[in-house]
């Protein structure tokens, strides 16, 4: 992916395929000054389905930005039957982090926000264990600890949800939280929680997937991002890797080679997400490189 341009618009377009989409877009941004820094597209041949990102230098367009979706809906979208999103690329979305007691990938993303290799907010972090409260206290970022039993499950979703409200927050990274969220929470925010695990499902479900892994003489270890939806580890995937393993490796070997990947891959997830770098459709996503 490029380096992302600071006074750049954004638009994620899907649509039924048709001739013509290509040269439209772009003749609407060149006739009103904009100098496009990037396009990509794709066509889901099968379903006749057209997508594309693409990204124009603000510097000298002639509309306002506030102005640019409904000028772009008017004289292009309405005439391809256009989905589409506008992103500006100076705007930091805000994230909140839930996490649980395993630390390895909380630590990596608050060690790439900490450098600003990622150009995101985190103005809270919520979770179940106060074990992380430090590390939060350290950047001076709002840390919550509420508890969850299962009698206590919707009262204390309901104050996360408030929290997220009172923070404005655009989306969450569930950074090995372990707990499931409810379909009611869920649905709050389509699209807008990323989720991280192990790629061993369903073969080895459970709390020990690298002990069954490792008992069944596995090969292949991955980790698997995706978007949150109400049916359990099936949302639209945004990222995934494997590593190689053998014999030769333990048990505690495939757990550090694991959550070193699981760290990677919801890096590259998260990155995707807030540089608009992807499309769901149908619960697949299209992800321009």
């Amino acid at each position: 992916m490029i380096n992302p341009n600071k006074n750049a618009a954004i638009l994620l377009i899907h649509c039924p395929d048709k001739p013509g989409i290509v040269v439209t877009i772009t003749e609407f941004i060149h006739k009103n000054g904009g100098n496009i820094v990037y396009l990509d597209q794709h066509v889901d041949s099968e379903q006749g389905v057209f997508f594309m990102r693409i990204e124009w230098d603000l510097e000298k367009f002639v509309i306002q930005r506030e102005k640019i979706a409904e000028y772009f809906e008017t004289l292009v979208a309405s005439r391809y039957q256009m989905i589409f999103q506008l992103h500006f690329s100076e705007t930091k979305q805000r994230m909140a982090l839930f996490v649980s007691k395993m630390s390895h990938c909380f630590y990596d993303l608050l060690a790439r926000y900490e450098c600003g290799e990622l150009n995101v907010e985190i103005p809270v972090i919520i979770s179940n264990h106060r074990n992380l409260q430090k590390a939060a206290q350290r950047l001076d970022i709002d840390f919550h600890c509420l508890s969850i039993t299962k009698e206590t499950k919707k009262q204390q979703e309901e104050k996360q949800k408030e929290l997220l409200l009172q923070h404005n927050i655009d989306f969450i990274v569930l950074a090995r939280y372990m707990q499931v969220l409810s379909d009611n929470f869920v649905k709050h925010y389509p699209q807008k929680i990323i989720n991280i695990h192990h790629s061993f499902l369903p073969a080895f479900p459970g709390g020990r997937p690298y002990h069954s892994a490792y008992q069944r003489g596995v090969k292949i270890i991955g980790a698997t991002s995706h978007y949150v939806t109400a049916e359990l580890d099936a949302g639209p995937i945004i990222e995934q890797d494997v590593v190689h393993v053998s014999h030769k490796d333990s048990v505690e070997d495939m757990v550090r080679i694991g959550r070193d990947l699981e760290k990677i891959v919801l890096a590259r997830a998260v990155r995707h997400h807030v540089h608009h770098d992807l499309l769901v459709y149908e619960n697949r996503t299209v992800v321009f490189e």
